[in-house]
């Protein structure tokens, strides 16, 4: 079993510098469909099993593009959704860039697990959505030759991917970063899930 988490391609909001991540605003910019073009091309040779992708806008438009491409249906996981930022949701100005890069720095760097802006989701809560979902496949699909793509997000995937990858630390997710439609591979082994490509980068 392989799982193949990818951040969507660049959108709308990263060149507006919007925080969007509610509804189903803010869709692909052309480089971002471009972006998403090239993911499917290098995805061809594999034997897709299956697509799962976020719901919001710029995950779905980068599904579509590859579900066409690689002859494969994709459905909405909202486990997938990037992290809900509450009221700093549609928000492009400094001060509320200042509080949410200061959240994620709590959780981070001093395990404030609970912080969260007013109505949003704290580090505990995108965990209790995200880790059972990714249990879940790994249930279902482990033993199988089951080749999935998991179509996500920056902030979620920072999070979230060096508590399921057994060989990934935070720390190697700052230094290495996760651009738009890089492709993160992991592969199902008797110790649990492990990396063997994050982007370019071989493990």
């Amino acid at each position: 079993m392989r799982l193949y988490f990818v951040r969507h391609g660049e959108s709308e909001a990263n060149i507006l510098r919007v925080i969007s991540n509610r509804g189903y605003r803010y869709g692909l910019t052309a480089r971002g469909q471009q972006q998403a073009v090239t993911l499917a091309q290098y995805l061809k040779h594999i034997p897709i099993s299956g697509i799962l992708s976020s719901p919001l806008r710029r995950a779905v438009e980068t599904a579509d593009i590859l579900s066409r491409a690689l002859g494969r249906s994709y459905h909405i996981a909202d486990a997938l959704c990037e992290y809900d930022c509450g009221i700093l949701e549609n928000k492009s100005d400094d001060e509320s860039w200042r509080l949410h890069y200061d959240i994620a720095e709590a959780w981070i760097r001093h395990k404030r697990w609970h912080r969260k802006p007013d109505q949003g989701e704290s580090f505990m809560d995108i965990s209790k959505r995200f880790l059972p979902f990714i249990a879940h496949l790994i249930q279902d699909e482990s033993g199988t030759d089951s080749h999935t793509v998991l179509i996500g997000h920056g902030g979620l995937f920072r999070l979230m991917l060096p508590l399921v990858l057994t060989n990934i630390a935070q720390q190697f997710v700052h230094e290495h970063g996760i651009g738009h439609t890089t492709c993160i591979i992991a592969a199902s082994h008797p110790e649990g899930l492990k990396c063997v490509h994050w982007g370019e980068v071989r493990l």
